[in-house]
Parts: C-alpha cells; structure tokens; sequence
C-alpha cells in the first residue's frame, strides 16, 4: 500500500495532534503501519498496536476504497428533531415583530407560554439567532448635511494618513468630580463585609486633556482646573513641545475666537485645518495641498525630521 507524501503527511498529524479524536487517531496509525511497499502481515500489525486483525483490516480496505475521506466516521443522523422548522420560525418572527401584552419586551417565560415550547428551547432559539429581546442601545441621526463627508475627513486620516504622518486623536473630558467617602472605608472582618459611608465630599473639578497617537498608543495628556480655550492652548503648547514634527489641528468649537485662534496665527507650526471638509475625498486634496498653502514651517525649527504630526479632533454630534 503506498501513500503519496501529503497523505502521510496528514497522517502523521492525525497521530500527533492533541485535537483529534482517539479513533481517528488508531486508524491512522493502522494506514502508517500498512504502508510501504511490501505490505505486512495483519497479525503483526494487529499485535503491534494492540488491535484485533478484523480491525486493522477493515480500516486498511476503507482507505484503498476512499483513501482519507474512508477514515473519517459519516455524519450520523441522530435523533429525529422534536421542535419544526415552522414552531423555529414563529418564534423568531414573533420576538422581532411583536409585543407582549402589558410588558416592554418578551421574556422567555412570555415567549413560552406564547409558542407552547419549553423556556430552555426558547433561550436556544434566541441563542441561536443572537436576540435578545431585554437589551436596547440608543442611536443618534446627525442633521448636518455634510456628515458623511466629514466622517470620510477624520476616519480617512487615521486609516490613510499621509507618508510621515503622525496622527495624534485629540478629545476631552470635562466636569471630573475628585469625589471622596465623608468617613473611612472600614476593611472587610470575618462575618462583617467592607463598609463604606454613603454620602461623599467633593473635592471640586478638573478636566482632562488627551492627544492619543494612533501608530504607537502614546498618550500625551494634562489636567486643569477649568475648561476654557486658555487651557486648550496651553495643552497645544505642551504637543508643540512633545511631538517633533509639524501640526495641524483640527478646530474645536472654544477655538473659533479668542487666544485659541491667536495662538494659531502667532504660531505658523500651528496650522489651522476647518472641520468643515469639502466633498467625501477631500482629505486627499488636503493631503496634496499641504505642502503649499495649508502647511508652512516654524521658523524657529529646530529638529529638522521629516515627519508631520496632525491632531486629529474626533467628530462628534451635538445632541
């Protein structure tokens, strides 16, 4: 019985793998022992691997029949299903199309006494085609008649950003209540848990500056007390001081007026970049133009590396 070197190849794997059932495995060890050009007696073969001569002749006569597709066990049919493809099909039309009476949602025990079937059958069906009827999630429709092309603005930056691009993803958070328990936390005892009083005292706020660089996943960030464009602009002073490149920052709303914009003007690194994006695309005619008269130097340029840092300001909706 001679094997071609892919099936001894998977042969060998069968035996070898951790995966694959112990049957599998024995039969394959069975066609390993038969191979070759002079084919062994059965008996020694059988008394080698422990098996009865019936055994290894049977599975040597399936693989010169079928070759692999012989050592593999035929899907076997079971047991006849008790649950229709219609009852199946009820269920889910149902979950997706009506509601119970006096409820919010179905519940697996409503959706049983609805269809007749068992609750488990019904949490299997659900499974099966991932409902879940007691989970919502919101959703926001932006009015603005330039979303899409705007989104093809910010999102084409970090999946396509320009050759030597650093791009810097730049967000806030705002009204950071430092927060601390009135009283102690007393430590858990044996038969007593961990007590904590239930009023807190603040401690006032801060907020939360960020710049996230996407291709290494360092974060520049700085906290103040306030959130006004004065903060901004120390925060765009600290990147100008970080990121050794040249920076185009997306405008964010503190920024249309005031010392925000003047910094910008001050500051030729700086570069203004509206967030209101021509037609979808129109990153790469700004990709294309900012070699001109989108993007200039700092004169006062000391580090000479040929890289460009663009801060990218996530869009977000107004709600």
């Amino acid at each position: 019985m001679l094997l071609s070197d892919d099936e001894r190849a998977v042969l060998a794997r069968w035996t070898r793998r951790a995966s694959s059932a112990q049957a599998l495995a024995l039969r394959a060890r069975i066609v390993l022992a038969c191979a070759g050009p002079e084919v062994p007696p059965i008996v020694v073969v059988a008394r080698e691997l422990r098996v009865a001569a019936d055994t290894v002749r049977k599975w040597r006569r399936r693989f010169l029949a079928d070759r692999l597709d012989g050592l593999v066990d035929e899907p076997r049919p079971g047991r006849p299903p008790t649950i229709s493809v219609d009852q199946v099909e009820a269920v889910v039309v149902t979950t997706l199309e009506q509601l119970p009476q006096n409820a919010t949602h179905w519940s697996r025990k409503s959706m049983a006494d609805r269809s007749g079937l068992s609750k488990s059958t019904v949490g299997r069906i659900w499974r099966k085609f991932q409902l879940k009827p007691h989970l919502t999630d919101t959703f926001k429709l932006s009015t603005d008649p330039l979303f899409v092309e705007k989104v093809y603005d910010v999102v084409g930056l970090y999946f396509n950003p320009p050759e030597g691009a650093v791009v810097l993803s730049v967000d806030e958070k705002s009204q950071i209540q430092a927060m601390d328990r009135s009283q102690p936390v007393l430590p858990m005892m044996p038969g007593m848990p961990e007590r904590r009083t239930h009023d807190d005292v603040r401690n006032g706020l801060t907020t939360l500056f960020a710049a996230f660089d996407v291709a290494t996943g360092e974060v520049i960030s700085a906290l103040h007390r306030r959130h006004r464009a004065a903060e901004f602009k120390k925060f765009l002073i600290r990147i100008d001081k970080e990121v050794p490149a040249h920076l185009a920052v997306h405008r964010r709303q503190p920024h249309r007026r005031g010392r925000g914009r003047r910094l910008r003007l001050r500051r030729q690194r700086l570069t203004r970049t509206d967030r209101t994006p021509g037609p979808a695309g129109a990153w790469r005619a700004r990709r294309a133009a900012s070699a001109t008269d989108r993007e200039t130097t700092w004169p006062n340029r000391l580090d000479s590396a040929p890289r460009t840092a663009r801060i990218s300001k996530r869009y977000r909706t107004r709600r």
